[in-house]
Protein backbone atom coordinates (compact mmCIF):
# COMPACT_ATOMS: atom_id res chain seq x y z
CA UNK A 1 0.00 0.00 0.00
CA UNK A 2 1.11 3.16 -0.30
CA UNK A 3 2.11 5.19 2.01
CA UNK A 4 1.95 8.61 1.07
CA UNK A 5 -1.24 10.21 1.19
CA UNK A 6 -1.37 13.15 -1.50
CA UNK A 7 -3.54 14.99 0.05
CA UNK A 8 -1.59 15.57 3.07
CA UNK A 9 1.61 15.73 0.87
CA UNK A 10 -0.39 19.04 -1.09
CA UNK A 11 -0.83 20.75 2.24
CA UNK A 12 2.67 20.38 3.40
CA UNK A 13 3.51 21.97 0.08
CA UNK A 14 1.10 24.62 0.56
CA UNK A 15 2.25 24.78 4.86
CA UNK A 16 5.84 25.10 4.01
CA UNK A 17 5.24 27.67 0.62
CA UNK A 18 2.85 29.57 2.72
CA UNK A 19 5.62 29.58 5.72
CA UNK A 20 8.39 30.68 2.93
CA UNK A 21 6.24 33.66 1.87
CA UNK A 22 6.00 35.29 5.44
CA UNK A 23 9.46 34.69 5.74
CA UNK A 24 10.27 36.76 3.01
CA UNK A 25 8.04 39.73 4.43
CA UNK A 26 9.55 39.35 7.96
CA UNK A 27 13.68 39.19 6.27
CA UNK A 28 12.38 42.36 4.73
CA UNK A 29 10.97 44.39 7.66
CA UNK A 30 13.25 43.23 9.96
CA UNK A 31 16.40 41.53 9.39
CA UNK A 32 18.16 44.89 8.65
CA UNK A 33 16.97 46.64 12.22
CA UNK A 34 18.52 43.59 13.66
CA UNK A 35 21.33 43.72 12.13
CA UNK A 36 21.50 46.82 12.87
CA UNK A 37 20.94 46.41 16.48
CA UNK A 38 23.23 43.63 16.72
CA UNK A 39 26.22 45.87 15.36
CA UNK A 40 25.61 48.39 17.60
CA UNK A 41 26.09 45.50 20.46
CA UNK A 42 28.90 43.98 19.35
CA UNK A 43 30.98 46.62 17.59
CA UNK A 44 30.56 43.93 14.18
CA UNK A 45 28.80 44.09 11.26
CA UNK A 46 30.02 40.88 10.09
CA UNK A 47 29.30 38.90 13.00
CA UNK A 48 26.14 40.57 13.06
CA UNK A 49 25.30 39.78 9.71
CA UNK A 50 26.58 36.21 9.47
CA UNK A 51 24.30 35.54 13.06
CA UNK A 52 21.15 37.06 11.30
CA UNK A 53 21.77 34.96 8.38
CA UNK A 54 21.94 31.61 9.78
CA UNK A 55 18.93 32.58 12.32
CA UNK A 56 16.80 32.80 8.37
CA UNK A 57 18.17 29.53 7.46
CA UNK A 58 16.96 27.79 10.89
CA UNK A 59 13.73 29.86 10.49
CA UNK A 60 13.27 28.36 6.69
CA UNK A 61 13.39 25.02 7.91
CA UNK A 62 11.52 25.18 11.38
CA UNK A 63 9.23 27.18 10.48
CA UNK A 64 7.94 24.89 7.62
CA UNK A 65 7.89 21.61 10.23
CA UNK A 66 7.00 23.34 13.50
CA UNK A 67 4.53 26.01 12.03
CA UNK A 68 5.16 29.78 12.40
CA UNK A 69 5.38 31.48 15.52
CA UNK A 70 3.38 33.95 17.11
CA UNK A 71 5.89 37.01 17.03
CA UNK A 72 8.17 36.11 14.16
CA UNK A 73 10.26 39.06 14.31
CA UNK A 74 10.72 38.46 18.09
CA UNK A 75 11.78 34.89 16.82
CA UNK A 76 14.57 35.56 14.09
CA UNK A 77 15.76 37.94 16.68
CA UNK A 78 16.35 35.86 19.58
CA UNK A 79 17.66 33.21 16.85
CA UNK A 80 20.26 35.66 15.57
CA UNK A 81 21.45 36.92 19.41
CA UNK A 82 21.51 33.08 20.52
CA UNK A 83 23.52 32.37 17.19
CA UNK A 84 26.20 35.87 18.49
CA UNK A 85 26.69 34.40 21.47
CA UNK A 86 27.41 31.18 20.68
CA UNK A 87 29.98 32.26 18.38
CA UNK A 88 31.32 34.60 21.20
CA UNK A 89 31.54 31.94 23.47
CA UNK A 90 33.36 29.75 21.02
CA UNK A 91 35.69 32.47 20.65
CA UNK A 92 37.12 33.40 24.22
CA UNK A 93 38.69 36.76 23.54
CA UNK A 94 35.13 38.22 23.34
CA UNK A 95 34.51 37.24 27.49
CA UNK A 96 33.21 40.91 28.14
CA UNK A 97 31.10 41.43 24.71
CA UNK A 98 29.69 37.96 25.89
CA UNK A 99 28.65 39.54 29.05
CA UNK A 100 27.32 42.17 27.23
CA UNK A 101 25.11 40.71 24.69
CA UNK A 102 23.78 38.07 27.23
CA UNK A 103 20.91 40.55 28.65
CA UNK A 104 20.49 42.94 26.17
CA UNK A 105 18.60 46.42 27.44
CA UNK A 106 14.98 46.15 27.27
CA UNK A 107 14.09 49.09 25.16
CA UNK A 108 16.35 47.86 21.96
CA UNK A 109 14.71 49.57 19.26
CA UNK A 110 13.77 46.35 17.18
CA UNK A 111 10.39 47.02 18.15
CA UNK A 112 9.82 50.30 17.21
CA UNK A 113 10.00 52.95 13.60
CA UNK A 114 12.64 51.00 11.65
CA UNK A 115 15.36 53.89 12.05
CA UNK A 116 18.17 51.54 12.17
CA UNK A 117 18.16 50.55 8.57
CA UNK A 118 19.31 53.84 7.48
CA UNK A 119 22.32 54.48 9.69
CA UNK A 120 23.03 50.55 8.69
CA UNK A 121 22.35 51.38 4.78
CA UNK A 122 24.51 54.40 4.73
CA UNK A 123 27.53 52.65 6.20
CA UNK A 124 26.96 50.12 3.78
CA UNK A 125 27.28 52.90 0.85
CA UNK A 126 30.22 54.49 2.59
CA UNK A 127 32.15 55.86 -0.50
CA UNK A 128 35.57 54.24 1.02
CA UNK A 129 33.63 51.01 -0.22
CA UNK A 130 33.80 50.16 -3.84
CA UNK A 131 30.51 50.49 -5.36
CA UNK A 132 30.06 46.70 -6.56
CA UNK A 133 30.59 45.67 -2.81
CA UNK A 134 28.40 48.68 -1.58
CA UNK A 135 25.65 46.88 -3.81
CA UNK A 136 26.53 44.03 -2.54
CA UNK A 137 26.47 44.47 1.19
CA UNK A 138 23.38 46.22 0.85
CA UNK A 139 21.66 43.26 -0.53
CA UNK A 140 23.34 41.33 1.76
CA UNK A 141 22.39 43.22 5.27
CA UNK A 142 19.64 45.11 4.49
CA UNK A 143 17.48 42.73 2.28
CA UNK A 144 18.97 39.59 3.35
CA UNK A 145 19.51 37.83 0.39
CA UNK A 146 22.01 35.05 0.15
CA UNK A 147 25.18 35.28 -2.09
CA UNK A 148 23.76 33.00 -4.56
CA UNK A 149 20.82 35.36 -5.11
CA UNK A 150 23.42 38.59 -5.19
CA UNK A 151 25.00 36.57 -7.44
CA UNK A 152 21.92 36.10 -9.93
CA UNK A 153 20.78 39.56 -9.67
CA UNK A 154 24.14 41.30 -10.47
CA UNK A 155 25.15 38.81 -13.00
CA UNK A 156 28.59 37.98 -11.09
CA UNK A 157 29.96 34.75 -10.21
CA UNK A 158 29.25 33.68 -6.73
CA UNK A 159 32.96 33.72 -5.87
CA UNK A 160 33.72 37.00 -6.74
CA UNK A 161 30.13 38.73 -4.84
CA UNK A 162 31.51 37.01 -1.68
CA UNK A 163 34.48 38.48 -1.82
CA UNK A 164 33.04 41.82 -1.94
CA UNK A 165 30.92 41.36 0.64
CA UNK A 166 34.02 40.35 2.78
CA UNK A 167 35.94 43.05 1.83
CA UNK A 168 33.38 45.91 2.37
CA UNK A 169 32.52 44.29 5.93
CA UNK A 170 36.43 44.36 6.66
CA UNK A 171 36.81 47.84 5.29
CA UNK A 172 33.70 49.15 7.81
CA UNK A 173 35.93 47.23 10.86
CA UNK A 174 39.15 48.28 10.02
CA UNK A 175 38.79 52.01 9.14
CA UNK A 176 35.73 52.44 11.90
CA UNK A 177 33.44 53.39 9.43
CA UNK A 178 30.64 54.66 11.50
CA UNK A 179 26.72 53.63 11.02
CA UNK A 180 24.72 56.72 11.16
CA UNK A 181 23.55 58.93 8.67
CA UNK A 182 25.35 61.52 8.18
CA UNK A 183 24.57 65.55 8.68
CA UNK A 184 24.92 68.64 7.34
CA UNK A 185 26.86 69.20 4.30
CA UNK A 186 28.39 65.38 3.74
CA UNK A 187 24.41 63.93 3.79
CA UNK A 188 24.00 65.27 0.05
CA UNK A 189 26.80 62.98 -1.47
CA UNK A 190 26.28 60.45 1.16
CA UNK A 191 22.96 60.18 0.27
CA UNK A 192 23.13 60.37 -3.48
CA UNK A 193 25.43 57.27 -2.93
CA UNK A 194 22.55 55.44 -1.06
CA UNK A 195 19.80 56.61 -3.59
CA UNK A 196 22.00 55.07 -6.73
CA UNK A 197 22.68 52.21 -4.92
CA UNK A 198 18.49 51.73 -4.78
CA UNK A 199 18.06 52.59 -8.23
CA UNK A 200 20.50 50.28 -9.39
CA UNK A 201 18.85 47.07 -7.43
CA UNK A 202 15.79 48.40 -9.40
CA UNK A 203 17.66 47.81 -12.53
CA UNK A 204 19.12 44.65 -12.19
CA UNK A 205 15.83 43.20 -11.79
CA UNK A 206 15.02 43.80 -15.16
CA UNK A 207 16.38 41.72 -18.22
CA UNK A 208 18.17 39.34 -16.41
CA UNK A 209 20.55 37.62 -18.46
CA UNK A 210 18.94 34.68 -20.43
CA UNK A 211 15.53 35.59 -19.05
CA UNK A 212 12.64 36.83 -20.51
CA UNK A 213 11.04 40.13 -20.49
CA UNK A 214 9.45 39.58 -17.02
CA UNK A 215 11.59 41.67 -13.65
CA UNK A 216 12.69 39.87 -10.70
CA UNK A 217 9.85 40.46 -9.10
CA UNK A 218 11.58 39.92 -5.05
CA UNK A 219 14.52 42.10 -5.97
CA UNK A 220 12.90 45.32 -7.27
CA UNK A 221 10.36 44.88 -4.83
CA UNK A 222 12.96 44.85 -2.47
CA UNK A 223 14.19 48.33 -4.25
CA UNK A 224 10.76 49.93 -4.22
CA UNK A 225 10.58 48.78 -0.27
CA UNK A 226 14.00 50.26 0.75
CA UNK A 227 13.34 53.62 -1.19
CA UNK A 228 10.23 53.92 0.51
CA UNK A 229 12.15 53.24 4.10
CA UNK A 230 14.42 56.17 2.91
CA UNK A 231 11.83 58.79 1.70
CA UNK A 232 9.47 57.92 4.78
CA UNK A 233 12.60 58.63 7.21
CA UNK A 234 13.79 61.20 5.68
CA UNK A 235 11.11 63.46 4.48
CA UNK A 236 12.67 66.38 4.19
CA UNK A 237 15.52 64.96 1.77
CA UNK A 238 13.57 66.18 -1.82
CA UNK A 239 15.72 63.75 -3.96
CA UNK A 240 14.55 60.67 -1.71
CA UNK A 241 11.34 61.67 -2.37
CA UNK A 242 12.19 61.94 -5.90
CA UNK A 243 13.87 58.58 -6.52
CA UNK A 244 10.56 57.08 -4.60
CA UNK A 245 8.77 58.44 -7.07
CA UNK A 246 10.91 57.75 -9.96
CA UNK A 247 10.64 54.28 -9.07
CA UNK A 248 6.64 54.22 -8.71
CA UNK A 249 6.56 55.42 -12.14
CA UNK A 250 8.47 52.42 -13.33
CA UNK A 251 6.88 49.87 -11.30
CA UNK A 252 3.53 51.11 -12.69
CA UNK A 253 4.58 50.31 -16.44
CA UNK A 254 5.02 46.93 -14.87
CA UNK A 255 2.08 45.50 -16.43
CA UNK A 256 2.57 46.96 -19.74
CA UNK A 257 6.55 46.64 -20.37
CA UNK A 258 6.72 43.13 -20.18
CA UNK A 259 3.65 40.67 -22.19
CA UNK A 260 3.90 36.81 -22.36
CA UNK A 261 7.41 37.04 -21.66
CA UNK A 262 7.98 39.64 -24.51
CA UNK A 263 9.79 42.91 -24.15
CA UNK A 264 7.06 45.96 -25.12
CA UNK A 265 8.88 49.11 -25.94
CA UNK A 266 7.01 52.74 -24.33
CA UNK A 267 5.83 53.82 -27.31
CA UNK A 268 4.23 50.41 -28.18
CA UNK A 269 2.74 49.95 -24.53
CA UNK A 270 -1.04 49.45 -24.15
CA UNK A 271 -1.49 52.08 -21.52
CA UNK A 272 -4.47 50.67 -19.96
CA UNK A 273 -2.24 47.88 -18.47
CA UNK A 274 -0.72 50.53 -16.73
CA UNK A 275 -1.39 50.74 -12.66
CA UNK A 276 -3.13 53.94 -12.05
CA UNK A 277 -2.92 54.06 -8.23
CA UNK A 278 1.00 53.35 -8.55
CA UNK A 279 0.90 56.72 -10.82
CA UNK A 280 -1.17 58.27 -8.62
CA UNK A 281 1.26 58.10 -5.89
CA UNK A 282 4.13 58.60 -7.66
CA UNK A 283 2.81 62.11 -8.46
CA UNK A 284 1.94 62.88 -5.65
CA UNK A 285 5.57 62.45 -3.75
CA UNK A 286 6.93 63.61 -6.62
CA UNK A 287 4.95 67.33 -6.18
CA UNK A 288 6.02 67.04 -2.03
CA UNK A 289 9.06 66.50 -3.36
CA UNK A 290 8.71 70.02 -5.84
CA UNK A 291 7.33 71.67 -2.75
CA UNK A 292 10.89 71.53 -0.93
CA UNK A 293 12.28 73.71 -3.56
CA UNK A 294 15.67 71.75 -3.52
CA UNK A 295 15.77 70.37 -7.52
CA UNK A 296 18.12 67.54 -8.08
CA UNK A 297 18.86 64.76 -10.91
CA UNK A 298 16.23 61.99 -9.09
CA UNK A 299 13.37 64.81 -9.26
CA UNK A 300 13.89 65.58 -12.98
CA UNK A 301 14.28 61.36 -13.89
CA UNK A 302 10.66 61.20 -12.35
CA UNK A 303 9.43 64.46 -13.53
CA UNK A 304 10.23 62.45 -16.67
CA UNK A 305 8.86 59.64 -15.76
CA UNK A 306 5.62 61.69 -15.04
CA UNK A 307 5.37 62.71 -18.39
CA UNK A 308 5.19 59.67 -20.25
CA UNK A 309 2.59 58.57 -17.29
CA UNK A 310 0.76 61.66 -17.80
CA UNK A 311 -0.32 60.06 -22.26
CA UNK A 312 -2.75 57.78 -23.09
CA UNK A 313 -1.11 56.70 -26.29
CA UNK A 314 2.41 57.14 -27.18
CA UNK A 315 1.96 59.68 -29.92
CA UNK A 316 0.34 62.30 -26.97
CA UNK A 317 4.04 62.38 -25.54
CA UNK A 318 5.13 66.14 -24.51
CA UNK A 319 8.70 65.80 -25.76
CA UNK A 320 9.42 69.44 -25.97
CA UNK A 321 8.75 69.11 -22.39
CA UNK A 322 10.78 66.00 -21.96
CA UNK A 323 13.83 67.20 -23.98
CA UNK A 324 13.78 70.49 -21.55
CA UNK A 325 13.66 68.22 -18.72
CA UNK A 326 16.88 66.28 -20.30
CA UNK A 327 18.57 69.65 -20.53
CA UNK A 328 17.60 70.34 -17.10
CA UNK A 329 19.18 67.22 -16.04
CA UNK A 330 22.41 67.72 -17.56
CA UNK A 331 23.10 70.09 -14.99
CA UNK A 332 23.18 67.49 -12.51
CA UNK A 333 23.63 64.21 -14.51
CA UNK A 334 26.08 64.02 -17.62
CA UNK A 335 26.39 60.84 -17.48
CA UNK A 336 26.84 59.35 -21.46
CA UNK A 337 23.23 56.88 -20.72
CA UNK A 338 21.76 60.00 -19.72
CA UNK A 339 23.24 62.31 -22.88
CA UNK A 340 21.91 59.12 -24.90
CA UNK A 341 18.20 58.61 -23.09
CA UNK A 342 18.42 63.01 -24.09
CA UNK A 343 19.35 62.14 -27.88
CA UNK A 344 16.34 59.90 -28.14
CA UNK A 345 14.14 62.80 -27.06
CA UNK A 346 16.12 65.21 -29.55
CA UNK A 347 15.58 62.84 -32.71
CA UNK A 348 11.23 63.51 -31.45
CA UNK A 349 12.01 67.09 -31.47
CA UNK A 350 14.58 67.73 -34.24
CA UNK A 351 14.60 64.90 -36.10
CA UNK A 352 16.88 61.81 -36.54
CA UNK A 353 20.06 63.88 -37.78
CA UNK A 354 20.11 66.06 -34.92
CA UNK A 355 19.70 63.09 -32.77
CA UNK A 356 22.44 60.89 -34.51
CA UNK A 357 24.86 63.23 -34.48
CA UNK A 358 24.76 63.62 -30.74
CA UNK A 359 24.43 59.48 -30.37
CA UNK A 360 27.42 59.44 -32.36
CA UNK A 361 29.61 61.57 -29.54
CA UNK A 362 29.02 59.15 -27.34
CA UNK A 363 30.37 56.03 -29.49
CA UNK A 364 34.13 55.99 -27.84
CA UNK A 365 31.95 55.82 -24.15
CA UNK A 366 29.36 53.56 -25.43
CA UNK A 367 30.42 51.00 -27.87
CA UNK A 368 30.16 47.96 -25.82
CA UNK A 369 26.45 49.01 -24.40
CA UNK A 370 23.95 47.65 -26.40
CA UNK A 371 21.38 50.12 -26.64
CA UNK A 372 23.90 52.72 -27.78
CA UNK A 373 23.95 50.83 -30.80
CA UNK A 374 20.13 49.74 -30.50
CA UNK A 375 19.35 53.73 -30.31
CA UNK A 376 21.74 54.51 -33.38
CA UNK A 377 20.27 51.44 -35.44
CA UNK A 378 16.60 53.55 -35.02
CA UNK A 379 18.41 57.12 -36.17
CA UNK A 380 20.00 55.06 -39.01
CA UNK A 381 16.84 53.42 -39.90
CA UNK A 382 14.46 57.08 -39.99
CA UNK A 383 17.19 58.28 -42.15
CA UNK A 384 16.75 55.53 -45.23
CA UNK A 385 20.23 53.99 -44.11
CA UNK A 386 18.92 50.47 -43.62
CA UNK A 387 21.99 48.57 -44.63
CA UNK A 388 23.83 50.74 -41.43
CA UNK A 389 20.94 50.43 -39.14
CA UNK A 390 20.92 46.62 -39.37
CA UNK A 391 24.34 46.37 -39.03
CA UNK A 392 24.43 48.46 -35.62
CA UNK A 393 21.02 45.94 -34.96
CA UNK A 394 23.06 43.00 -35.34
CA UNK A 395 26.24 44.98 -33.11
CA UNK A 396 23.18 45.21 -30.37
CA UNK A 397 22.05 41.59 -30.84
CA UNK A 398 25.76 40.52 -30.11
CA UNK A 399 26.08 42.36 -26.97
CA UNK A 400 22.47 41.20 -25.36
CA UNK A 401 22.32 38.72 -22.96
CA UNK A 402 18.58 38.83 -22.33
CA UNK A 403 16.36 36.16 -24.46
CA UNK A 404 13.13 38.85 -24.59
CA UNK A 405 15.32 41.64 -26.26
CA UNK A 406 17.52 39.23 -27.93
CA UNK A 407 13.77 38.42 -30.08
CA UNK A 408 13.14 42.09 -30.58
CA UNK A 409 16.20 42.59 -32.04
CA UNK A 410 16.13 39.66 -34.31
CA UNK A 411 12.52 40.75 -35.59
CA UNK A 412 14.21 44.06 -36.35
CA UNK A 413 17.22 42.43 -38.48
CA UNK A 414 14.54 40.28 -40.02
CA UNK A 415 12.46 42.85 -41.78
Amino acid sequence: MNETDPAAAESGRAHAAASDQLLARVIREESARIVAALTGWLGSLDLAEESVAEAIEEALRQWRTRGVPPNPGGWLTQAARHNALDRLRREKRYREKLAMLADPPEAAPLTGEPDERLPLLFGCCHPAISPDAQLALTLRAICGLTTAQIARATLAPESTVAQRIVRAKRKIGATGIPLRIPEGSERAARLDIVLTVVSVMYSEAHLVAGGDAAADRDLADDALWLARVVAHQLPREAEAQGLLALLLFHRAREGARAVDGELVLLADQDRTRWDRRLIAEAQAVLEEAAMLRRPGRWQLHAAIAACHSDTRDGGDTDWLQVLTLYDMLLAYDRSPVVRLNRAVALAEVDGPQAALDEVDALGRALAGYHLWHAVRARMLRHLGRRDEAMAEDLCALELTANDAERRLLEARVDR
